[in-house]
């Protein structure tokens, strides 16, 4: 599959945020995948070199700082609770921004969404984000929010709750190079997901329990995305 963003460039550079508080698996799923594509290379990029700290408390080292990293062919955010962090780090956003110029492809796994969201970059899209956070990005005006696992809209993707970041990358690869190789990709690392419970979708929990769940979302995170919003109206 080529349009005007998938033509072969070699080295193609992914650029990932790697912040901490980051949810690892947000960022390493998708790299796994990525890291089968001939002549891709990642950079992981924060403010600084130091290990970055994970939610499941594994660190993990950035390779590039913001003002050195190359021109980014794909843009990833990834989720976690450090992504509403950058809410409020012009730094990070300001990055963001500017990569996204002249990126192909400008994606995001699970909460990283609201790091787009921020810097402008879903205006007038639709995005999608954890399921638990959707009530929340749809305060940002002009993002048509979807409940899909991958949403591709234009030249943006974005993916659903921390497992989805496979499949959001398996997605990229298939309009990267084309579907046979993504094929290939999913059997080299044998993704063919049985989940031992039907457990995975707010669809088979209780409404009491999932009803928990977005309450505790919304006073953890609500207020920081309320904060973010009267920052983008002051501007």
């Amino acid at each position: 599959m080529t349009d005007e963003h998938t033509e072969s460039r070699h080295p193609l550079i992914i650029t990932a945020l790697l912040f901490p508080e980051i949810t690892q698996l947000d960022l390493t799923g998708p790299a796994e995948v990525f890291a089968q594509v001939p002549g891709v290379r990642m950079q992981y990029v924060w403010h600084m070199l130091d290990p970055v700290p994970t939610s499941s408390g594994l660190a993990m080292l950035p390779t590039v700082r913001f003002d050195d990293a190359a021109p980014a062919d794909v843009v990833l955010v990834p989720g976690g609770q450090g992504a509403f962090d950058l809410l409020e780090d012009e730094i990070a956003l300001t990055f963001l921004r500017q990569q996204a110029e002249h990126a192909r492809w400008v994606t995001s796994v699970c909460t990283g969404a609201f790091a787009l969201a921020q810097a402008g970059l879903l205006d007038g899209r639709r995005a999608t984000t954890h399921w638990a956070s959707r009530p929340l990005l749809r305060r940002y005006p002009g993002i048509r929010v979807t409940d899909d696992r991958v949403t591709v809209d234009g030249n943006r993707i974005t993916a659903g709750g921390v497992t989805s970041g496979i499949d959001f990358a398996l997605t990229l690869v298939a309009r990267l190079c084309d579907e046979q190789t993504a094929r290939d990709i999913a059997l080299k690392l044998e993704y063919d997901p049985h989940p031992p419970f039907d457990a995975g979708t707010p669809a088979t929990h209780s409404p009491e329990q999932v009803a928990a769940i977005l309450a505790a979302n919304e006073r953890v995170r609500g207020p920081l995305v309320e904060q973010a919003l009267q920052r983008i109206a002051a501007r």
